[in-house]
């Protein structure tokens, strides 16, 4: 199934237009709703929406169940844990029970984090990792959730849920726990989230399908959904694939 971009002309109206999708996909859910979420500051906004009184009256919450797609080995109280992040903007505000919550324990060494968190993968979803919905974002390299250029864990086929060595920018420069691609693409429905000027190029670029962490996202069976703002969007009319360069 191809690709579905919408284009929004700010990253608030980007966010309200997440929310309402993620309450909607929630209600029609006719089981247990299962979402991994994403660390930084588009999806805080978003988390933050979704905490309003309005929209979360919307959810059912006692069968939604959180993960995240990625994690620093952090502590969860730590000002860059994604975990904590999530717990300020959203966790902390609503009625969702604690054993819906399935953090990343990154306060553990990584390959133990890792294990333990494909353990709890497991034991929810069975064989497959089937996510109802996931959410991303894209960094200006490229990368998305620990997905990094370069790293062996673009490679990794078998597990669900491995450590990786960042040692890049942005910091701060720890290990990390993701998810593998493997999960990502069986989910049922993924959305990027992408905002701002400086995601402009790297924009382009995964659109387009350039060699790039953010591009290899395909569900098998899913759909993919990337919502930009304009600025983020900025870069489109004037890409030109590497092939086509003179």
């Amino acid at each position: 199934m191809q690709p579905v971009l919408e284009i929004f002309p700010d990253p608030t109206a980007l966010v309200n237009y997440a929310a309402s999708l993620f309450a909607q996909m929630a209600q029609a859910a006719p089981g247990r709703f299962s979402v991994a979420l994403s660390g930084g500051n588009t999806p805080r906004a978003l988390y933050e929406q979704l905490s309003a009184k309005d929209m979360t009256e919307r959810i059912p919450w006692p069968k939604t169940h959180l993960f995240w797609g990625d994690e620093r080995c952090l502590p969860p109280d730590h000002p860059e844990s994604n975990y904590g992040m999530t717990a300020a903007a959203l966790l902390s505000r609503i009625p969702l029970p604690a054993e819906n919550i399935h953090r990343i324990r990154g306060e553990l060494p990584p390959p133990q984090a890792a294990e333990r968190y494909e353990a709890e993968l497991r034991a929810f979803f069975g064989e497959t990792p089937a996510f109802d919905l996931v959410f991303l974002g894209m960094g200006e390299d490229g990368h998305t959730a620990s997905l990094f250029p370069g790293s062996p864990a673009l490679a990794e086929s078998v597990r669900w849920a491995v450590e990786v060595e960042h040692t890049t920018p942005p910091p701060p420069l720890v290990s990390r726990v993701t998810l593998t691609y493997g999960v990502l693409n069986a989910a049922r429905r993924v959305v990027f989230l992408v905002s701002g000027a400086s995601k402009a190029a790297m924009f382009a670029r995964a659109w387009h399908g350039d060699d790039v962490p953010a591009a290899k996202i395909h569900p098998e069976n899913g759909k993919l959904l990337w919502l930009v703002d304009q600025a983020a969007a900025s870069a489109l009319s004037s890409y030109e694939c590497p092939s086509r360069q003179r």
